[in-house]
């Protein structure tokens, strides 16, 4: 594990928006003092909507350019924005990437901001949000420290995935928070062997495994059984899922190191699987498929409003008993 350097956390007055390059290579530049925030919303969720339209307004008199996603502009009802599609290129040029809902929206808005370079800003009106660390008692003040670029932004650690079928490559893939390889539709096992940095590890029978960042120890990983690790830690999660063996704990490795596990085939027969990428995109695997994971080459930048130490965001999260604690009350005295 190699510790991250201050978690790379960067004031947001100091840290440069960054510009999405075309496709000939060139930079599109905002002109000075055209400044522009993209919405994504979870439409399902009225309180979500009617924080839309508040956030918006309050944008919207400040000289601020707000943007939403086509396929939500219809129900959140919107005028004097601008709609574009949900591509990469929807935030091109914005200072920050606010959503509007929970982890999953949120995970959603990373597809988006993370190739432009663009900060995202996730406010929780859904439940636990590790990731959508604004609650909703910030909306009041959300809108005054956008504009006064009032925040911190963090990089969090991705993984790339690469999906290879008798040696070639046919699919890839990114995740923030984890990968997974998990039992097919109607299987009720498969059999997985996992290996580390190129040497194999152990054979389990599995309803699949995890191979999850830092950030994703609290999502799936956490249920799975893994440990949770501070975001300013930099290493790759293993963990197995049901796993029918006496080995079978959870592993934290370098940052550095390659996670793969293949579906192992018997007699030219094997049980199929299907990787899934953060629980939103999914590859079908057939029976021999090898899944590769590393550290990824692109982080995804959260911007934070509180700098609140990671332990505490844990102890009210899942609001853990700390009553008694007292704590340092001096400095020790020298021998």
């Amino acid at each position: 594990m190699t510790p991250a350097a201050d978690a790379a956390v960067t004031p947001a007055a100091d840290a440069a928006v960054t510009p999405a390059a075309d496709a000939a290579g060139t930079t599109a530049v905002a002109p000075v003092g055209d400044r522009a925030v993209l919405l994504i919303v979870h439409t399902g969720r009225a309180e979500a909507v009617h924080a839309a339209h508040r956030v918006a307004a309050g944008l919207a008199a400040r000289g601020f350019r707000v943007r939403v996603l086509s396929g939500e502009h219809e129900v959140l009802g919107l005028s004097d924005v601008e709609v574009v599609p949900a591509a990469p290129e929807a935030a091109s040029c914005c200072e920050v990437v606010v959503v509007l809902g929970g982890d999953g929206t949120l995970l959603r808005g990373a597809e988006i901001a993370r190739a432009a370079g663009v900060p995202l800003m996730g406010v929780n009106l859904g439940h636990i949000g590790f990731l959508a660390e604004v609650e909703r008692d910030d909306l009041a003040t959300l809108v005054d420290r956008l504009d006064s670029r009032d925040y911190v932004v963090e990089e969090r650690m991705t993984v790339d995935v690469s999906v290879l079928v008798e040696g070639r490559l046919v699919a890839t893939d990114w995740a923030l928070n984890e990968a997974s390889v998990e039992k097919g539709h109607g299987v009720r096992m498969i059999e997985v062997i996992v290996e580390v940095d190129g040497r194999p590890l152990s054979r389990w029978g599995c309803d699949g495994v995890l191979a999850a960042t830092p950030t994703g120890s609290t999502a799936y990983a956490f249920s799975a059984g893994g440990p949770v690790v501070w975001p300013g830690v930099e290493a790759l999660l293993l963990v197995p899922l049901s796993a029918h063996a006496l080995f079978a704990r959870p592993l934290v490795v370098s940052p550095r190191g390659v996670l793969a596990a293949e579906l192992l085939t018997r007699g030219g027969r094997g049980r199929p699987g299907t990787m899934w990428c953060d629980g939103r995109r999914r590859t079908e695997l057939p029976a021999g498929a090898r899944v590769e994971v590393r550290r990824g080459a692109l982080p995804v930048r959260l911007a934070r409003l509180h700098t609140a130490p990671f332990t505490d965001r844990l102890v009210a999260k899942f609001g853990l008993p700390v009553g008694g604690w007292r704590g340092r009350t001096d400095e020790p005295t020298p021998s």
